[in-house]
């Protein structure tokens, strides 16, 4: 036997020995495919062609056979390769003469193998016979039989009956047709009668339908002939049951295992009997059918144990009638297990070959050798096994085993090759194979060879053959390495031995790393409308770079990513613009040649939940108080947190969709209080985390009958304009509030504390004026409303004032007391409340600057105010000028304006220390001194005591202090100093600050430097431009623009200048040009900016302005400062509304002064109208040079 499993290894590569070993190895023929019987010849085929290829060496050559007779095919049909074919055409035309069965035989000098038989059926056109049918006459109660006897013709056939005029026979309990196409009654009415009885048979494949010739029925009535057309007809009498189909009492059916089981029984009698179906002994089957109104049982997919006797009854009120069905079960021959395999044996061996079958009747079985039946010396047939004695070469041929019984036949083509030949390996030399870490390989020696070789593996490095566990000898002679370890690469030898020889080849393995996903996409809820990254990272062996790829699959599907909503790149998915359909299971799958590995991950898509559906009102328990329910729509994966109902109504804003109420998300109803006199439809949408979806649709509309008003008017202002005169202005109800036609309202008042009558106006307006009253004087209000159905409810009481007047009265004993230099604290006594005449809105303090102690001769006007909200008596002042003359007076404001002036105050205030010096220079350095000099500040704020000068030593290096030391400069018209004592070639750093009594000011800080300072020709002040003479080319230059002499006034511009070398001169010429253009606009452009914005000042000033108001809640201290202007000597101070530097306040900054004089307005809570900020003392505004 050993010799039969190295035949079938040499079976396996039979076209590797047919492509490699071609003229070594003869082969036998083998059918490698051939057409299956029947063949049905359809009218419109143009040809019909029967298949047969073989395969061998040499290669086969073909016969035919038709019905076991010798057939020459009319045309044969040529094969690319070998020039010959077994696959033959049969023309369309006669075609009805080749109708027969076929068998190919494909021969060589190794043998014979042939087909089995194929049969070609020709069917002809479908038609019924003419004939003629005579009338079929029964009476009234009597069965009809109508007979249809289809014609044959090519499956599937449809049947049924129907009139001249293609109306169906219409059919039930009573009527019905067999499987065969004959129409039963089983008795017949007079309704029956007709002449056009016909019988259809319609075959889809060849798309034709044929019609029998017309049958006339007339059914004779019971009633006596002498009886009127009008008595009532008599019932055919009852007649006991029968049947019509099958006949007699038992009736055997046979059919092939698998196929449909039909058992029929139409019984006849009147009344229309039923029918029953039962199996004897047992139960009717799971997948039993009853059709046809009852008369036909099928069971679908037989099987043997569908085997038995079956019985149908049929009855009526008459009796009953049984018949039985003995159902065979049979089945066509099949293999037990497989067709006989093909043998190599070794000369002299007994060979068997066991044709194994099954099947219903049992299959005979004949043997053929080469295609011919056969006898011999040394052949035995012993039952399903042929025994070939002693095998000899000339025994090597094809043969045949063919098994039979009445339902089909099956054959097989058996190979036996008697031989003795040494080793002969199929598989390449030096074949590389490749396995991943751990996984299985298996390294071919396919070896042919007779008797059977002796395979044994071993590795090069080593002689002996290989063991283990891991190492698996297959029957072919490959090896198997399961779980590969990186000690398991090299080289392995195959060595097959038999009798006759011995052959070897070299296999080489490598051990790859296995591809493993190191960083696996992550589950991921996304937004809808948003982009979506999956990150997937995998570690593979580099030495399978060229063939490493990353897919991905959604839903098991691949994703297409030549579409524009999928991006991929170096491992990362990105899905752009996400919908609702990108949701589901992203597989990453990272894969080489060798192995894959792959990560999932679930993607949640979260949208706007759907539409609310199916909205009802219900509930009505009053046409104005109603329940609205819905059916919630998807969420989209983000749970509803709430439901938002809208309304529109076609009165009032017809179109305007308005929020009426929010339900949480779990509840699907809403209780509604609705207005009346309105017609309502209704809409709902969700809202979740991703926010509101679509609305619903609306609802149909729903009309709320008119009511009297459900409220009054609210948040009821009393104002007074005019000190006479009292404002009421409520809010108004809302249109859709008006409940009813003819809305107005009852406006009441009286003054407070005082038992008057009511004072009642009725009003279609919702403000109303009372006039003629005393000034700020207290009055109780109420308004009520009503339409044409009623009063609303009794209304609130409210209070308010009458108009306000300017107070009559000033502040008293004002006194000041100074805190420091620039801050002071004012008191007074607060006027009468009497005399405000409106709400206290608070009190305002003015102060005007006199003049400086320090030059007393002149004049100043410099005005300022603040505002100090609500009721109080005191006051702190900021921001005045130190060593100056001040006066300061008070007065009470309201919302109509400022009262009068309190007596005016005088008061000077103390030295303070003072700004910083405006500017400092180093230079003129020598060997161990430097000389400084410095313009003062431009505000002393005191009479100036002298300076104070402090001086470090620098590390050039670490820029940290090394010495520090001071000195005091007495003399206040000191504006140099030549500091001696210094270290030559070190750096300093010089503090100075001015000082008066008070102390010293801020310090201005300079460090020494090399360079010295030059002093131009003064600038000609008609030009905007200034040329200076003798500088290096490619050097830097720092250049101060000064006003007036150094000494007396500061810088007003300072900028670092490039000089250019030569050769840029001609280049940059243009962008001199360019540069001198930009700086003339600049310049033109703030002189005139500067003219525009003192216009601006100067007219806001007289005019004056109003004032919003300080918020209620602001503590008290929070106060507002008004600026003035400063003298004719400093026009461009920085701390004016109207500032050079565009650092001014955003608020108004008029005079209070001024602004008494307008009579402006204020707030009910006293509060001005004006909102003010305290603004810092003036600076010189930088000019731009």
């Amino acid at each position: 036997m050993q010799s039969c499993n190295s035949y079938r290894c040499f079976l396996k590569c039979l076209s590797c020995l047919c492509l490699f070993l071609h003229a070594i190895v003869e082969q036998p023929p083998t059918i490698i495919t051939h057409t299956s019987g029947p063949i049905i010849a359809l009218p419109f085929d143009s040809s019909v062609s029967i298949r047969c290829e073989a395969r061998g060496n040499p290669p086969p050559q073909y016969r035919w056979t038709k019905d076991e007779e010798e057939f020459i095919p009319p045309y044969i049909m040529t094969n690319k390769t070998t020039h010959t074919s077994g696959t033959f055409l049969l023309p369309n035309k006669h075609l009805l003469q080749f109708q027969g069965k076929y068998r190919c035989y494909a021969s060589n000098k190794m043998g014979t193998a042939i087909t089995e038989e194929i049969e070609l059926r020709v069917p002809s056109i479908p038609k019924f016979p003419k004939e003629e049918i005579d009338p079929l006459v029964v009476n009234e109660g009597d069965p009809i039989i109508l007979r249809c006897n289809p014609p044959e013709g090519v499956a599937p056939r449809q049947l049924y009956w129907m009139s001249i005029d293609l109306q169906h026979i219409e059919q039930d309990q009573r009527v019905s047709m067999d499987i065969e196409g004959n129409l039963y009654f089983s008795n017949a009415l007079q309704s029956d009668s007709r002449q056009d009885y016909c019988c259809f048979a319609a075959f889809s494949k060849i798309r034709t339908i044929v019609q029998k010739t017309a049958m006339t029925v007339t059914v004779k009535s019971l009633k006596p002939v002498n009886e009127s057309a009008g008595s009532v007809s008599a019932s055919p009498p009852v007649r006991k049951p029968g049947l019509l189909l099958p006949s007699g009492v038992q009736s055997e059916k046979v059919l092939l295992k698998g196929e449909e089981l039909k058992l029929e029984c139409i019984p006849e009698g009147f009344p229309t009997p039923t029918v029953h179906w039962m199996k004897m002994g047992q139960r009717l089957p799971s997948r039993r059918k009853l059709k046809n109104f009852g008369k036909l049982l099928t069971i679908s997919d037989v099987e043997e144990s569908d085997e038995g006797k079956y019985m149908c009854k049929v009855s009526n009120t008459a009796g009953e009638a049984v018949h039985y069905f003995d159902v065979i079960v049979e089945e066509p021959p099949k293999w037990l297990t497989e067709p006989p395999q093909s043998h190599l044996s070794v000369i002299g061996l007994d060979v068997h070959i066991k044709c194994s079958v099954s099947g219903k009747p049992q299959p005979d079985i004949t043997w053929r050798r080469n295609g011919e039946i056969f006898q011999g010396d040394n052949r035995q047939v012993l039952d399903d096994t042929l025994v070939l004695h002693n095998a000899r070469p000339e025994d090597s041929a094809v043969y045949q085993c063919e098994a039979s019984n009445t339902h089909g036949r099956v054959l097989a083509n058996v190979n036996i090759m008697i031989m003795n030949m040494a080793p002969l390996i199929l598989t390449r030399d030096y074949h590389e194979y490749a396995v991943i870490l751990g996984r299985d390989i298996i390294l071919n020696c396919n070896v042919f060879g007779s008797p059977g070789p002796a395979v044994t593996w071993a590795k090069e490095d080593t002689e002996e053959t290989i063991k283990g566990e891991r190492f698996i000898y297959l029957q072919n002679g490959s090896l198997q390495i399961t779980s590969a370890e990186k000690g398991d690469g090299g080289n392995y030898e195959c060595v097959a031995v038999n009798t006759e020889g011995k052959a070897a080849v070299t296999a080489v393995l490598d051990v790859k790393d296995p591809t493993k996903i190191v960083h696996p996409p992550q589950d991921a809820q996304i937004i809808s409308g948003t982009t979506a990254q999956l990150m997937c990272q995998a570690e593979y062996d580099k030495s399978l770079r060229s063939t490493f790829e990353v897919v991905w699959r959604k839903d098991q599907e691949e994703i297409p990513t030549h579409k524009f909503s999928y991006f991929v790149d170096d491992g990362m998915l990105q899905i752009m613009n996400v919908n609702l359909s990108d949701e589901g299971m992203y597989t990453c799958i990272a894969r080489t040649n060798l192995d894959e590995d792959n990560a999932t991950a679930q993607l949640t898509v979260l949208d706007v939940p759907d539409a609310p559906m199916h909205l009802k009102i219900s509930d009505v328990k009053s046409p104005r108080n109603i329940s609205l329910s819905w059916v919630p729509g998807s969420d989209h994966n983000s749970s509803v947190a709430e439901f938002v109902v809208e309304y529109e109504e076609s009165q009032w804003e017809p179109g305007r969709w308005k929020e009426l109420q929010k339900v949480p998300g779990n509840l699907a109803t809403a209780e509604l209080a609705l207005h009346g006199h309105l017609n309502y439809q209704f809409r709902v949408y969700a809202v979740n985390a991703v926010g509101p979806g679509p609305p619903s649709e609306p609802t149909e509309r729903h009309k709320t009958p008119p009511a009297a008003p459900e409220r009054n008017p609210e948040n009821i202002k009393i104002q007074g304009h005019l000190p006479h005169q009292m404002d009421i202005i409520p809010t108004p109800l809302l249109p859709v509030e008006h409940n009813g036609p003819g809305l107005e309202y009852k406006v009441s008042y009286r003054k407070l504390g005082v038992e008057d009558p009511w004072k009642d106006h009725l009003v279609k307006r919702h403000s109303f004026v009372v006039k003629n009253t005393s000034t700020f004087v207290p009055y109780e209000i109420k308004i009520r409303s009503r339409n044409s159905h009623g009063w609303g409810p009794e209304p609130k009481v409210v209070t308010g004032y009458s108009g306000e007047d300017v107070p009559t009265a000033a502040p008293q004993d004002v006194a000041v007391e100074l805190i420091n230099a620039t801050v002071l604290r004012v008191s007074w006594t607060p006027v009468p409340p009497v005399t405000v005449r409106g709400h206290l809105g608070g009190y305002n303090v003015q102060w005007l600057r006199k003049r400086s102690l320090l030059n007393p001769n002149k004049i100043l006007d410099d005005r300022q105010s603040l505002s100090f909200p609500g009721k109080r008596n005191h006051a702190i002042v900021p921001g005045l000028a130190p060593y100056s003359e001040y006066r300061l007076t008070v007065s009470v404001f309201n919302k109509k304006g400022n009262g009068p002036y309190s007596d005016a105050v005088t008061f000077t205030t103390s030295e303070g220390v003072p700004e910083q010096v405006h500017i400092l220079t180093a230079s003129s350095a020598q060997k161990d001194s430097i000389l400084l000099v410095w313009g003062p500040p431009l505000e002393a704020h005191g009479i100036l005591t002298g300076y104070l000068l402090q001086y470090q030593r620098i590390n050039e290096t670490t820029l940290e202090v090394v010495d520090s030391q001071e000195m005091n400069i007495t003399g206040a018209d000191t504006t140099q100093w030549r500091l001696q004592g210094l270290e030559e070639g070190s750096l300093y750093r010089f503090h100075l600050s001015a000082c008066t009594q008070a102390g010293c000011g801020p310090p201005l800080t300079q460090e020494s430097s090399d360079g010295n300072w030059r002093v131009s020709e003064a600038v000609n002040t008609s030009q905007s431009f200034h040329i200076i003479d003798g500088l290096k080319p490619g050097a830097v230059y720092t250049v101060r623009l000064m006003a007036k002499k150094l000494l007396d006034n500061a810088s007003i511009f300072e900028d670092i200048i490039y000089t250019r070398v030569e050769g840029e001169r001609s280049e940059r010429r243009l962008d001199d040009f360019s540069t001198r253009g930009w700086f003339i606009g600049t310049m033109c452009a703030v002189a005139l900016l500067t003219l525009v914005v003192l216009m601006a000042c100067f007219l806001k000033r007289n005019k004056g302005g109003k004032y919003a108001g300080t918020p209620p809640h602001q503590q008290q201290e929070m106060f507002s400062m008004e600026k003035g202007h400063d003298s004719d000597e400093k026009p461009l101070k920085g701390s004016s509304l109207c500032s050079l530097n565009g650092n001014g306040d955003t608020v108004s900054r008029d005079s209070l002064v001024s602004y008494a004089d307008g009579g402006g307005e204020f707030d009910e809570d006293g509060s001005f109208i004006g909102e003010y900020s305290v603004g810092e003392p003036s600076r010189l505004g930088t000019v731009t040079a």
